[in-house]
């Protein structure tokens, strides 16, 4: 009856393969994608929910950036959980009856039977029970995995891949390749410069457009979550990976929101907050609160831009790469020599605004980033104290994020703005300043600035800096 019973089992059931290490139990899988929903990388949230770093880059990886199941649902108390298994073996060790053990487990004596019988080890050549096994063999039964339906569908899955692709033609029709892109690794976006060049859809496009392009074809629609689903989770069988550089991210894994606000502004104290700045700053009443950032070409390579609120008056600082700069060869954790570390930064933006009248140089409102790390230093040598704006506010500093659009008139994304001297950067701002502002009336900056600066000498409260 017994041997008749475990071969029933057996048929219901295809052969499983050797489980290798035992499995992580769900509550520690749940942890670690929790703590990644906190903003955590996958290292750090490994250590907390007390994995291998490898473990948990791995499953990162292999899920695409995404939990593989709902986090927030609790199982089913429908099931035998882990510490119930638990308590069985120990509890079978003592050979206690099948009965006497579904009393102290608080489950009907079928059920154990059936778990005693299905889940059991069986690979040292006899029946035994462990609770490891058990459940390991209890989660892959308990799967259900579904065929995707761009695997289903070959002719929706030839839709979205063409779109997706998205290739370049001359108008002959011959495909323009563009730049031979690295090996896909699936873990890093490649270079901006070294993606494929391709008008591909997005996601959202082409869910949409085949509603239009098929309107009397339910069998095929697809909502854009799937195909992000079917580029980002490993083993969906539907798209190639590769395709997700044909995306506009160019992301290889998915990246919770949160991460996105992780703390990262140690530098950043509460009385250097953008709400503790005078409130005469806000009106733009009174000239000397100027806003600062920086304007980033290739290779590292940058140019410091500060403009007053008040007057839109510009000074570009000249940031030079320091000696021994070398792209991508420079050692890790050595010194900063791109030209835009805190020291260089802090100096360089000292020369330049030490020059001001002191009534002029009233406040300094920057984002927040760590080239302004040492800002009390700059205080100190100067006297002017600076604010940084809110993360992801860029409208609180909206006078320098405009200017900064003008620039790149002379200054376009993808230059080496290492190029260019001190005294190219002091005409291309005397170009700026003498151009005429709408805001200003139709006067130009300097024109403003140098107004201001006559009426304080009047007043005889102007002094050099």
């Amino acid at each position: 009856m017994v041997r008749r019973q475990q071969a029933a089992d057996r048929a219901i059931r295809a052969k499983l393969r050797s489980p290798g290490h035992p499995k992580f139990q769900r509550h520690v899988e749940a942890a670690f994608w929790g703590q990644i929903a906190e903003g955590l990388l996958p290292e750090e949230a490994a250590a907390v929910a007390g994995v291998a770093q490898a473990v948990g880059a791995r499953w990162f990886h292999n899920a695409g950036g995404m939990p593989p199941f709902d986090i927030k649902k609790q199982p089913s108390g429908r099931y035998l959980s882990f510490a119930e298994r638990e308590e069985i073996a120990l509890l079978k060790a003592q050979d206690k009856g099948v009965r006497e053990i579904a009393r102290e487990v608080g489950r009907d004596p079928g059920t154990i039977s059936r778990e005693l019988r299905r889940n059991a080890a069986t690979r040292s050549g006899k029946s035994e029970y462990r609770a490891s096994v058990a459940q390991w063999k209890a989660d892959m039964a308990a799967k259900r995995p579904k065929v995707a339906k761009l695997v289903a569908n070959p002719r929706l899955h030839a839709y979205v891949q063409e779109r997706l692709t998205g290739q370049i033609s001359r108008p002959d029709g011959t495909v323009v390749a563009g730049p031979q892109a690295p090996r896909f690794t699936g873990r890093n976006k490649p270079h901006r410069k070294d993606r494929p060049w391709t008008r591909a859809w997005s996601p959202e496009q082409i869910a949409n457009r085949i509603k239009l392009d098929f309107p009397d074809d339910e069998s095929m629609r697809i909502s854009h979550e799937a195909i992000y689903q079917s580029l980002y989770i490993e083993g969906r069988g539907a798209l190639k990976r590769e395709l997700v550089w044909c995306l506009r991210t160019g992301r290889a894994l998915r990246a919770p929101r949160e991460r996105s606000h992780r703390k990262t502004w140690a530098h950043v104290t509460p009385e250097t907050l953008i709400s503790e700045r005078p409130a005469e700053a806000d009106d733009r009443a009174v000239p000397g609160h100027w806003e600062g950032d920086l304007l980033i070409g290739l290779e590292r390579s940058a140019i410091g831009t500060v403009v007053d609120r008040t007057t839109k008056y510009t000074l570009l600082v000249h940031l030079p790469r320091e000696e021994g700069y070398r792209h991508k060869e420079t050692p890790k954790n050595g010194p900063a020599l791109a030209g835009y570390g805190a020291i260089t930064m802090k100096t360089a933006l000292a020369n330049t605004m030490s020059t001001l009248p002191t009534e002029l140089a009233r406040s300094l409102t920057w984002d927040r980033g760590k080239e302004m790390s040492a800002h009390a230093e700059f205080k100190v040598e100067t006297g002017i104290p600076v604010f940084f704006a809110d993360p992801q506010s860029p409208w609180q500093r909206g006078t320098n994020e405009n200017t900064n659009g003008l620039l790149r008139q002379y200054f376009p994304k993808g230059t080496d703005l290492s190029r260019w001297s001190a005294e190219d950067l002091e005409a291309v701002a005397h170009a700026l300043n003498t151009r005429p502002r709408r805001a200003l009336g139709w006067r130009t900056p300097a024109e403003a600035f140098n107004e201001h600066l006559l009426l304080l000498q009047q007043a005889g409260v102007a002094s050099a800096g």
